[in-house]
């Protein structure tokens, strides 16, 4: 990872959108706070020496009222500027992930894409928190020592301006030069440790959600292997910043013992002298060591400085990449008469070349059109590309060449926001939340009622799954749809892009991990979709390996090697493609093969392996 550029934490810090009232009363109460500590160790140094000399108790009951006063104070303001200042840190998190989620959603889909599921939770959750850290534990104990240095030092040069000199030299050592040393050896350190453990959740839950696949794939113990990497590479971090933090703690010892040592150094000639009373002295000498209370901190608020730091450029590399949303739409050429006859949106692919950022183009030189009551089924064997020229038509992936187009507009042309109105996309490994049945489906449209939300999933196949759980569509689900099957969790994802209320409609593979009496019987239900809920005509896209259900489509796309190689309707390309033929033909015989095993006497189709 590259060091972060000058300015990176400040940009940061003011995505945190931090109130500076709020901040400023934080600061006070955490002055007033150490304010009390130190006025609690002069006037307890002055009560100890003035008692010593046994005068009228009278003449201590002022003192005395006083070390109650400053004690209390001291914890109540404690408490109450942690309250302020968590606030501030609270608020500012929750600001700075609303942007992030806003800029997310709104942008480049691609930004997303391009970075691994645990790397960008760990962006989003421990970076922002990383970011907003800097409040509470960076920049607020700074101001405090500022104000509060200041003001002890004047205090204790009214007392004996040698002593109060010396005080503040003392507080330069411990408050700037111990932080600047702790800072310089920790930066690299943390830039090392923000990324170390941003790959160590990464691949730890990369390998608790998928231990399975990973094992049958043989992967299981690279990706453990790259773990223990991880937490290596962070134990190795935290090593490298040990020496500099061990500086920064001498130093702040270092310098409390100096300040000691001076204000006796040049106390007690000025006792012996008459300067100075002997009650006084002990002020001098004993106050120091409160006032360093504000100090000590600051070496631990360095690193958490450096750790935000290279937090914040994570995050704003996230924000950057996903871009403000929009750009200037590209020129294209008018649309042709006969589409613009067709009512609602088109979505429209022109020797269009797909493939992931990096990578070799999956598929090559795609033109397709899909419009409002248009069915089209893009078909093919494994790897033929379908899955990414889905991902390209919904948006979420760049064309390499070619371009998509949705009215005319270049698809990327266009605010995220207008896309996912016009088509939605449901894949395979969208996320399931660990909420409720009905919450799930209401994150397409958070409108969606309860007898919405039974159709739609009465639509994708799942009446008899809801009418099986415990609160209906009140059930909380697991994390991530661990709680369901495979099957189930496809068909959860199709009914909440169902209920999103598009016109165009874009499908992958909802028939996986199904029997084919349900694989078939959900495609015939995707084929035959009511109008949206202004009464537009659903445009259907399916990827898909079921074959026998597409004599309903209008036009079929057979995908191999990466390419088109053919286009018809199911009863052409069965004539006139030997390959799409012999594929119809296995998957018959293999239905016919697995009836006995997967079809019971009685009641509705399960799903293999349920």
């Amino acid at each position: 990872m590259s060091a972060p550029d000058r300015g990176t934490l400040r940009r940061a810090v003011r995505l945190l959108d931090v109130d500076a009232r709020r901040v400023a009363l934080a600061v006070l109460l955490g002055t007033l706070a150490l304010g009390c500590a130190v006025a609690l160790a002069a006037v307890s140094a002055w009560l100890i020496a003035r008692a010593s000399q046994m005068p009228p108790v009278l003449t201590l009951s002022v003192a005395t009222v006083a070390v109650r006063t400053f004690g209390i104070g001291r914890g109540l303001l404690r408490y109450l500027e942690r309250l302020v200042s968590h606030d501030v840190a609270l608020r500012g998190m929750v600001a700075l992930r609303t942007t992030l989620y806003a800029r997310l959603a709104a942008g480049r889909p691609e930004a997303v894409l391009a970075v691994r599921r645990g790397d960008l939770l760990a962006r989003v959750g421990a970076d922002v928190d990383a970011v907003g850290d800097v409040v509470v534990r960076g920049l607020l104990p700074a101001a405090v020592a500022a104000v509060l240095g200041v003001g002890t030092s004047v205090a204790m040069a009214l007392f004996w301006p040698p002593a109060g000199l010396a005080l503040a030299l003392c507080l330069v050592l411990a408050g700037v030069v111990a932080p600047w040393a702790t800072a310089r050896g920790a930066r690299r350190a943390e830039e090392r440790g923000v990324q170390a453990r941003a790959d160590m959740t990464a691949t730890a839950l990369g390998v608790l959600d998928d231990a399975g696949p990973l094992a049958v794939a043989g992967r299981l113990e690279a990706e453990t292997a790259a773990l223990r990497d991880a937490d290596r590479r962070l134990a190795a971090a935290a090593d490298a910043g040990a020496p500099s933090a061990a500086v920064g703690a001498a130093l702040g010892q270092l310098a409390v013992g100096l300040a000691v040592v001076a204000a006796l150094v040049s106390g007690v000639p000025a006792v012996r002298a008459g300067l100075l009373a002997p009650v006084e002295l002990a002020v001098v000498v004993l106050t120091p060591l409160a006032a360093f209370e504000a100090t000590s901190v600051l070496p631990a608020a360095a690193v958490q400085v450096q750790r935000s730091r290279a937090a914040a450029a994570r995050v704003l590399a996230l924000l950057d990449a996903a871009g403000p949303g929009t750009s200037p739409a590209a020129p294209h050429a008018p649309e042709p008469a006969t589409d613009a006859a067709v009512p609602g949106p088109q979505l429209r692919a022109e020797g269009a070349t797909c493939g992931w950022p990096g990578r070799a183009a999956a598929v090559h030189d795609v033109d397709l059109v899909l419009a409002p009551g248009r069915r089209v089924a893009v078909a093919g064997p494994s790897g033929a590309g379908k899955t990414t020229l889905l991902l390209t038509l919904a948006g979420l992936l760049p064309p390499t060449g070619g371009a998509v187009r949705l009215d005319g507009r270049d698809l990327g042309a266009l605010p995220r926001a207008q896309v996912v109105t016009a088509a939605v996309a449901t894949t395979e490994d969208a996320h399931v939340f660990g909420t409720s049945v009905l919450e799930n489906l209401r994150v397409a449209r958070g409108d969606l009622t309860a007898a919405e939300a039974r159709e739609a999933l009465e639509r994708a196949g799942l009446g008899a799954w809801l009418a099986g759980l415990p609160d209906g569509l009140g059930t909380v689900l697991g994390p991530d749809g661990r709680t369901v099957s495979g099957g189930e969790r496809r068909r959860l994802l199709l009914a909440r892009a169902l209920v999103a209320d598009a016109p165009l409609v874009l499908v992958d593979e909802p028939a996986e991990h199904l029997d084919p009496v349900t694989a078939d019987a959900l495609l015939d239900r995707l084929w035959h979709l009511p109008p949206t809920r202004a009464g537009a005509a659903r445009g259907v896209l399916v990827v898909t390996h079921r074959l026998t259900t597409l004599a309903a489509a209008d036009e079929v796309l057979w995908l191999q090697d990466g390419r088109v190689a053919a286009r018809g309707t199911h009863a052409e390309l069965l004539r006139d493609v030997p390959g799409y033929r012999e594929a119809v033909e296995s998957e018959q015989s293999a239905a016919v093969r697995a009836v006995p095993a997967v079809v019971p006497a009685a009641g509705p189709a399960r799903e293999v392996g349920a």
